[in-house]
């Protein structure tokens, strides 16, 4: 059986972005975050049927969860870039082939930025800390909690 592979328009550069923006984005990245009151999230997004003009919404923190818990994915789903050619301890080897197949110069990867350059405040530039780390479960479990009238300890 032959397999016809139509060659991407804009040569392999453009392909590996465009792929790269599907694996490994989040759901809302958080420069379009804008307030949250306690109640409501306000947030910028993109209208794409009017011309792609940049609008803000607030909606209830209860249903932007909900919301966000849509790109979640589900037990035993596994996300692009941790499957494949870019999974686990053959990433570098198979990138390595990618390359060479596609005839593309590999060039140095970026320095390893530490965890104080990695979060830095988007406004004044300030080295941000994280206060606590969410699963899924527990976000739930807050949401449950908040919308009941209880507060979680754990």
């Amino acid at each position: 059986m032959d397999v016809y592979a139509k060659a991407p328009c804009r040569g392999p550069d453009h392909l590996l972005q465009y792929l790269a923006r599907y694996t490994h984005r989040v759901a809302i990245s958080n420069h379009r975050l804008i307030a949250f009151d306690g109640q409501c999230v306000t947030f910028r997004w993109k209208d794409y049927a009017h011309g792609n003009k940049k609008r803000k919404m607030t909606i209830s923190a209860d249903e932007f969860l909900r919301r966000f818990l849509l790109h979640t994915l589900p037990r035993g789903f596994v996300r692009i870039r941790f499957f494949g050619f870019l999974g686990g301890p053959r990433r570098s080897k198979m990138l390595q082939l990618a390359r060479q197949l596609l005839q593309v110069k590999h060039e140095p990867d970026a320095p390893v930025s530490t965890p104080a350059q990695a979060f830095r405040c988007p406004v004044c530039a300030a080295p941000m800390v994280v206060v606590e780390r969410l699963s899924a479960a527990k976000v739930c479990r807050l949401t449950a909690a908040h919308r009941d009238g209880f507060h979680d300890s754990s």
